[in-house]
């Protein structure tokens, strides 16, 4: 098999020269890379913007939150100083620091006050309001995350582009009713990436190989849950990643399950079968407390990156629930101990990165699986934030919720068949982790 007999960065060179190939070639109007978690999509991104800059191409690139802008300048500042950039924002954005601190960077809030730079950065919402100018080359990054209405609005800027995206995370979401375009093949609520293959499916698409996030004992778990028809494999070994406890423990059921993710990878923490509120305080407070644990144990993490191991400090720990209310009260229970650590919903941890993560499986304490809480992008952003150990907090009966419960969600002729499903991923991550039954 050729993902065994080639070493993963080999593999990942020859795709991304591919990609670039492709690029160059001018044959297509459109080139679309899939990445699994962790994959190198903001690498891929960068690399890319320099090669078509340096031919003399000017191009935007296209992202979807100001964060992903804000860290796209920075990489791509820091991998080509002469290379001359620009921000394009709204009136009142505040550039940070990683912004600031590079000369070639200029802010504006129109196109005609940067200056024309070889390389102009924006959100999709941002080059929506942009009404004149066209460029050879766009970059979408996070493309599976930009609904096909926006991909419309800005289309018309750029003769050719490259997307890169993960299809396995969250689709777009919207707080309106979106009903009556189900069905469409311009529907809004699909992915910028689906629309378009589904109007030119002769457009290459190529899929990076390795996860560079996460360990050899997390890539096959979330591959085989997210990515059962592409697959992608770690790109370190069994031995590349140790997470070592350095301080003793007082042996109880918090203790057994950090000790089990930190030897495994992985631990579920289960707690006895009930349905609960939302907002389940007692797994709320278990998600704290084994956040909290994690930091008392003096958790270190050695890697490729680390040899010699580097403490797991509270920054490099995160606690990710399914809705803000669940993140108000898991905040609540860490309280000042847990300063530092991160706890955010699943479409806010969405590109992130920590050493370990906590995780309130969406399920926990349900009496139905609607289609919010089913949805395996939720699941699979979750389950593959993490380079070390991750935990999952549940209550008992997942399992038997998954088999008993039927789905309620109308059919609806036209429409693309979604893989995977969410009953059968959420099934493979509960029987894929070790359990430790709580206290």
């Amino acid at each position: 098999m050729r993902g065994l007999q080639v070493p993963p960065a080999v593999e990942a060179e020859q795709v991304v020269t591919a990609v670039l190939a492709d690029l160059r070639s001018g044959e297509h109007r459109g080139v679309v890379v899939d990445s699994p978690p962790g994959a190198g999509k903001s690498t891929l991104v960068v690399r890319a913007a320099v090669e078509l800059a340096a031919a003399g191409e000017p191009l935007i690139i296209i992202a979807q939150t100001n964060e992903q802008v804000d860290d796209l300048i920075d990489r791509l500042a820091r991998k080509a100083p002469e290379l001359r950039i620009g921000r394009l924002s709204a009136n009142d954005y505040r550039a940070p620091d990683r912004v600031t601190a590079h000369e070639q960077v200029r802010v504006a809030s129109k196109v005609a006050d940067l200056n024309s730079p070889a390389v102009i950065i924006g959100t999709s919402a941002k080059w929506a309001l942009v009404t004149e100018g066209s460029w050879p080359w766009a970059i979408v990054d996070e493309a599976y995350q930009m609904r096909s209405d926006a991909l419309l609005r800005v289309a018309g800027r750029f003769e050719r582009a490259l997307f890169v995206g993960d299809p396995g995370q969250l689709d777009p979401f919207s707080t309106v009713e979106t009903a009556r375009w189900t069905g469409l093949t311009w529907d809004p609520m699909q992915s910028a990436v689906a629309v378009l293959l589904r109007h030119n499916p002769q457009l290459p698409v190529h899929r990076l190989p390795v996860s560079w996030r996460l360990p050899v004992s997390a890539a096959p778990v979330v591959a085989a849950a997210f990515y059962p028809f592409t697959g992608f494999r770690a790109g370190t070994g069994a031995g590349d990643r140790v997470l070592v406890l350095t301080e003793a423990g007082t042996g109880d059921a918090v203790d057994s399950a950090v000790e089990l993710a930190a030897a495994s990878g992985w631990a579920l923490y289960e707690l006895p079968a009930r349905h609960t509120p939302r907002t389940d305080r007692q797994a709320a407070a278990a998600c704290a407390e084994l956040a909290l644990r994690m930091l008392h144990r003096g958790a270190v993490a050695v890697s490729e990156h680390a040899p010699a191991g580097a403490p797991v400090t509270a920054d490099r720990i995160a606690v990710g629930a399914a809705h803000r209310d669940q993140v108000a009260v898991i905040r609540a229970h860490l309280g000042q101990a847990g300063a530092g650590i991160t706890v955010d919903t699943a479409n806010r941890l969405q590109g992130r990165e920590y050493d370990v993560t906590i995780v309130l499986h969406p399920l926990s304490g349900r009496r139905d699986a609607t289609a919010f809480h089913l949805e395996s992008g939720r699941l699979c952003v979750l389950a593959s934030r993490h380079r070390h150990a991750c935990v999952v907090v549940a209550r008992a009966g997942i399992g038997e919720l998954l088999d008993a419960h039927p789905s309620t969600e109308p059919v609806h002729l036209d429409v693309p068949v979604r893989f995977p499903d969410g009953w059968e991923a959420h099934q493979h991550i509960l029987h894929a982790i070790p359990r430790q039954a709580a206290g």
